[in-house]
């Protein structure tokens, strides 16, 4: 009977300061029966730390589908467990969702032991608007895909929030900057809660010059956070119309690439000229349509 199952908790594991553990999420991880861990390496050295020998299971995108008939058989047999993630709140990309929801449709009571989010903490020092945001998790790795992903929340005005790995953060920067213009601000979080927490904030152009002169700021875990679209006009201006004036522009004075788009799309070049300045398009050349 469901009354009779287990509890998963869903436990937030420090994203770098292992102060920042809550003493309830340390007797949680205490007391479970087994702990369901994306990375086990991490977590057992996590609980050394903490002295808990509380037995460990990996559980991560590659072993999913058939990790989890395993934990929910236990769940059900009356045994509590934990689910956690490499660093921080699992399910914030990283693998579980399915567990949690299969879980939830068996009866099985999931509670949350919150803490550290890297997406949010990096939003609450990074001093842009935090009313509305969209959190977006990590990119696609090739460019033409990238380009597209960014295109399609390009007119989102809540403020972006992604994560990069060091090996791709310089060109992710770079077609930020060709889909949105450099317009935008731009703020890079490092390393949030460890020693070396720097937070680099700018246009796109602007980080990718201080990340080129120091390597070290490509280093480490990354979140990116992007000013929302900003509150212009857009007449109406399809997502494919833009997407061309965005192209255009990235190869030509904003003007040239205004009246380009309005010879193709039959939009007033004004009303493009007008968007892509909005946009950061074409301000250190720009004349007069």
């Amino acid at each position: 009977m469901p009354g009779h199952s287990g509890i998963l908790y869903v436990v937030a594991t420090p994203i770098g300061n292992l102060a920042d553990l809550s003493a309830r999420a340390r007797r949680v991880l205490g007391e479970v029966s087994a702990i369901a861990a994306e990375d086990t390496r991490t977590t057992h050295q996590l609980l050394n730390h903490l002295g808990i020998a509380t037995e460990l299971i990996a559980y991560h995108e590659h072993n999913e589908s058939a990790m989890m008939p395993r934990l929910l058989a236990r769940l059900a047999a009356g045994e509590d467990l934990a689910l956690v993630a490499e660093a921080g709140t699992p399910l914030i990309s990283d693998p579980g969702y399915q567990l949690v929801a299969a879980a939830r449709a068996q009866a099985i009571r999931v509670v949350p032991i919150p803490g550290a989010n890297a997406a949010i903490c990096a939003l609450s020092a990074a001093g842009l608007p935090s009313d509305r945001f969209l959190f977006l998790g990590f990119p696609p790795r090739t460019q033409s895909r990238r380009r597209t992903w960014i295109e399609g929340v390009a007119n989102e005005p809540g403020t972006l929030i992604l994560y990069e790995s060091p090996h791709r953060i310089l060109e992710t920067l770079a077609d930020l900057r060709m889909v949105l213009g450099d317009g935008r601000r731009i703020v890079l979080a490092r390393e949030l809660t460890k020693r070396f927490e720097t937070f680099l904030s700018g246009s796109a152009s602007e980080l990718i010059a201080q990340l080129e002169v120091d390597a070290d700021q490509r280093r480490g875990e990354l979140v990116i956070l992007v000013e929302g679209c900003p509150s212009a006009d857009l007449q109406g201006l399809s997502p494919e119309v833009q997407r061309t004036l965005r192209i255009l522009a990235d190869a030509f004075p904003l003007s040239q690439a205004a009246a380009l788009t309005a010879r193709l799309t039959g939009v007033r070049k004004s009303d493009l000229y007008r968007f892509g300045l909005e946009l950061g398009f074409g301000a250190s050349q720009a004349e007069a349509p």
